[in-house]
């Protein structure tokens, strides 16, 4: 193939993952927590052999894939009046025990099991201090403070029931994402002090739909431009193929 159409072809493939990228953060515009991210790319630069009018080894750069970058950016707080609604204000996230071990999210949304255990809308036991948070009815309505500590009055004496876990990391960009908003890490996690719970709150997506829209004309355009510039080389090679087939190049 020709080197052209090669260069092409990687700059086709990045708009592509850009427009991947930016379909799946318009998608989760509305996911509670959810960090937009935007594809990262790098030049790779080849060498290649000189044609019959250049001298010396001939640079080619190509577009490569270097994953995404995700936007930390909190979202907007907004109030629901569910109870059991918490929103982290500032650096932190909420722990979680999954199957595949401890995982880590910024969506607040938690509900209770039939065992009266705190979880996930997937059903993932939410962690305390002391390890899954359950509240039963005898504890009557609970209320949660900013630094997560989650107590409800009975008989008109404080009942402390748990405390959220609420933790950082070093480098929150290198967390990985598992699906359902949730996030691993090999990182040593440690107490949030930078933050506060606050609770009937969710945290919004940090994606801003029309940013994403304007973004997505971009892309379009730029795979528009490449696209055409690929067509144009495909008809001068169809041009020279049929000139030497017309004077029997191919035939000497």
């Amino acid at each position: 193939m020709d080197n052209s159409l090669l260069v092409s072809l990687s700059h086709q493939l990045a708009a592509y993952r850009s427009m991947d990228v930016i379909a799946n953060n318009i998608a989760n515009a509305s996911t509670p927590g959810y960090k937009r991210e935007t594809a990262k790319f790098e030049e790779f630069v080849t060498y290649v052999r000189p044609s019959e009018t250049q001298t010396g080894p001939q640079a080619l750069s190509f577009v490569k894939d270097a994953g995404a970058v995700r936007d930390l950016g909190q979202g907007e707080l907004n109030s629901t009046g569910a109870t059991l609604d918490f929103a982290i204000n500032g650096k932190g996230f909420f722990a979680v025990q999954t199957p595949a071990g401890i995982r880590y999210t910024r969506d607040g949304h938690f509900t209770l099991n039939q065992d009266g255990q705190l979880v996930t809308s997937d059903g993932y036991a939410v962690q305390g201090d002391g390890g899954a948070i359950t509240i039963t009815p005898d504890d009557g309505n609970v209320s949660v403070g900013a630094d997560g500590t989650i107590s409800s009055i009975i008989n008109g004496a404080a009942n402390q029931i748990a405390k959220l876990q609420v933790v950082t990391f070093p480098d929150e960009r290198a967390m990985i994402k598992q699906g359902a908003n949730l996030y691993s890490t090999t990182q040593t996690a440690r107490p949030s002090t930078e933050s506060t719970v606050a609770q009937r709150m969710l945290e919004g997506s940090n994606v801003k739909p029309v940013i994403e829209i304007s973004h997505m004309v971009e892309v379009m355009r730029a795979y528009e431009m490449t696209a055409t510039m690929t067509n144009s080389q495909e008809q001068l090679m169809r041009q020279a193929i049929d000139t030497m087939l017309e004077f029997g190049w191919f035939y000497m």
